[in-house]
């Protein structure tokens, strides 16, 4: 009698979470042809189709779909019977996918993934600095920090902390444009902002907090163009404090009237979210924001 084993239950998982064998090989630092055959030899000795095969890649039966849930059940197990083995968490291993906003991995993340990495070495990190709930939802990601909590679904959701953003200037522009002293003055000036139809989240549609009349006559998706354009004497832009104060040339405009607060939020499937490898990274985002709290406001 045939029997499947752990790392077949392994080799399924990563599959149904991708969709792709080829992404799911990546993940396990496997190989295509490794994939195919552990899922085939999965199909043979359950007896059942866990997955449709078609252009778009591999898509979970309705069979496949229960499996997946006893399947992270067993995957739960044995990492924390792995990880009360291991003294520290220094022997956990795995991938673990993290879904963040681009200002919050670029300018704050990943500038301190080496304390991480000290800790646990044997977890590779993947960032994805596409903001989207739904890769939650389709496992595209185990984790995510987003500027809203999702409004419904099988997730857990824990606020990090507030962060501020108030209006930003070069210098330069400051000198060579006409004095700002109450919000009407800034309707003569040009915004820099986000692409009023991609904004994934109403916490970007900042102009409109400010004043209704505000239009961007510069738009991107990329913090980073909005900041270089600012940087580069353009015009006016919203920006957060954390990453704003890093630069001693801009200046922040109207700074007793306009101030603006939002919140980043830690998200995960509730299928994962104790996982030991995908809860050492929560705590560590958690710990290491929270305790960096002053990075993201005024003053700092």
């Amino acid at each position: 009698m045939t029997l499947f084993t752990w790392d077949d239950l392994q080799y399924f998982l990563a599959v149904a979470r991708t969709g792709q064998l080829s992404s799911a090989a990546r993940s396990l630092r496997s190989s295509h042809a490794t994939v195919s055959r552990h899922i085939d030899r999965l199909e043979f000795t359950l007896k059942v189709k866990l997955f449709e095969r078609n252009p778009r890649g591999y898509e979970l039966t309705t069979v496949g779909r229960r499996l997946v849930e006893m399947a992270e059940r067993i995957e739960a197990e044995a990492e924390r019977l792995q990880s009360d083995i291991s003294e520290g968490g220094s022997l956990l291993r795995g991938v673990v996918r993290l879904s963040a906003p681009e200002g919050f991995a670029n300018f704050f993340f990943v500038e301190r993934l080496k304390e991480f990495a000290l800790t646990h070495p044997h977890i590779t990190l993947e960032l994805i600095t596409i903001q989207q709930i739904m890769a939650l939802s389709r496992k595209e990601a185990d984790v995510a920090v987003t500027l809203d909590p999702p409004k419904a679904g099988p997730y857990v959701s824990q606020q990090i902390m507030d962060y501020t953003l108030h209006i930003y200037a070069a210098q330069s522009y400051l000198e060579s444009h006409p004095p700002i002293t109450r919000r009407e003055d800034l309707l003569s000036h040009f915004f820099i902002g986000y692409v009023q139809d991609l904004i994934f989240s109403p916490g970007l549609d900042y102009l409109r907090d400010v004043h209704t009349g505000l239009r961007a006559g510069f738009q991107s998706s990329s913090i980073f163009a909005q900041l270089t354009a600012t940087l580069s004497g353009r015009g006016l832009c919203i920006l957060p404090n954390f990453i704003a104060t890093r630069f001693p040339e801009l200046v922040i405009v109207l700074p007793e009237e306009v101030e603006l607060k939002r919140g980043y939020w830690l998200t995960s499937h509730q299928d994962l979210a104790d996982v030991p490898r995908i809860r050492s990274l929560t705590d560590f985002i958690l710990k290491t924001a929270r305790s960096n709290q002053n990075l993201f406001t005024r003053g700092a």
